[in-house]
């Protein structure tokens, strides 16, 4: 029981200390620094609401490009080749999650970036015509860099996870949908994902977990700049990343305040996250069970 109960104090634990070092700011800005785009530690005007754009959608990018490569490369893993290379792409992926978050940002900067500002983001830029997503000169770094970066990241996670849940589908109820002449395709859809659609929204939301907090990766390609704009190209930065540029050189009681209720305000992300997943289970489980 006390073993139970260790990681929830821990995460109260958490609260309260952030919480405790955030009241300078919380008392000087209240609710604004929420909703506040300035950042200026020079006249102690500090607000939150470009960190956490830059976070939501640097992670909403990632989230949409990741979930769909890795349910495919599961399905793909289980139900397409043989065993022996399923094994062997599995074992190539998991590979893809052991590398360090730093060695993804470097890589992110010297090679992919580059890419992005050569190929990428003048094809964008030709094909969306007018759109406000991709304007702007193609540097390279920016939203969009970020979030394809966390997208690789993430990938490993989610893939391994869908994984193992679709090896856990009951043989049987497989063979059988084959057995009165459903496809390849049928199977996939009918059987395996909705048989394991639990741990599929379980992974999704354990890779979203990950994008929101990642801090060096993003670092280096974000762009770093306090700033809110439409375009995939500028630069902008996360709640990781200011925290990760900006925390040593907070020698202001404000400032570092400020940086410290940034800090709570990705916890408090963090918990939504997992009782937003949650919940989306317990509503998957009621829905299968009717449908059942």
């Amino acid at each position: 029981m006390g073993s139970a109960f260790v990681l929830p104090l821990l995460i109260l634990g958490l609260f309260v200390a952030l919480t405790g070092l955030s009241l300078p700011s919380i008392k000087r800005f209240g609710l604004h620094f929420i909703v506040s785009p300035a950042w200026n530690p020079v006249k102690h005007d500090f607000g939150a609401l470009s960190s956490i754009y830059g976070t939501l959608v640097s992670t909403f990018i990632a989230m949409i490009l990741a979930v769909p490569l890795s349910l495919a490369i599961a399905l793909f893993q289980v139900e397409l080749v043989p065993p022996v290379i399923g094994r062997v792409v599995g074992s190539a992926i998991e590979l893809l999650a052991a590398i360090p978050s730093i060695i993804y940002g470097m890589w992110g900067l010297f090679v992919f970036a580059p890419f992005m500002a050569d190929h990428v983001q003048p094809f964008l830029a030709r094909i969306g015509g007018n759109l406000p997503l991709f304007k702007g000169p193609p540097m390279g770094i920016g939203m969009l860099t970020a979030g394809l970066i966390l997208a690789l990241m993430i990938l490993p996670f989610i893939t391994s996870v869908t994984s193992d849940v679709f090896r856990m589908v009951p043989a049987h109820l497989k063979e059988s949908a084959y057995g009165m002449g459903s496809t390849t395709f049928e199977v996939a859809r009918k059987i395996t994902l909705r048989y394991g659609i639990d741990g599929v929204v379980g992974a999704g939301f354990l890779g979203l977990g990950r994008a929101l907090g990642e801090t060096m990766a993003v670092t280096f390609v974000i762009g770093n700049s306090h700033r809110i704009s439409a375009s995939l190209f500028t630069g902008a930065n996360s709640i990781a990343s200011t925290l990760a540029n900006e925390f040593t050189e907070a020698s202001d009681p404000l400032y570092l305040s400020s940086l410290v209720e940034l800090g709570l305000i990705l916890l408090i992300l963090t918990v939504m996250v997992q009782i937003l997943s949650q919940l989306w289970l317990r509503r998957m489980r009621r829905k299968t069970g009717k449908g059942m």
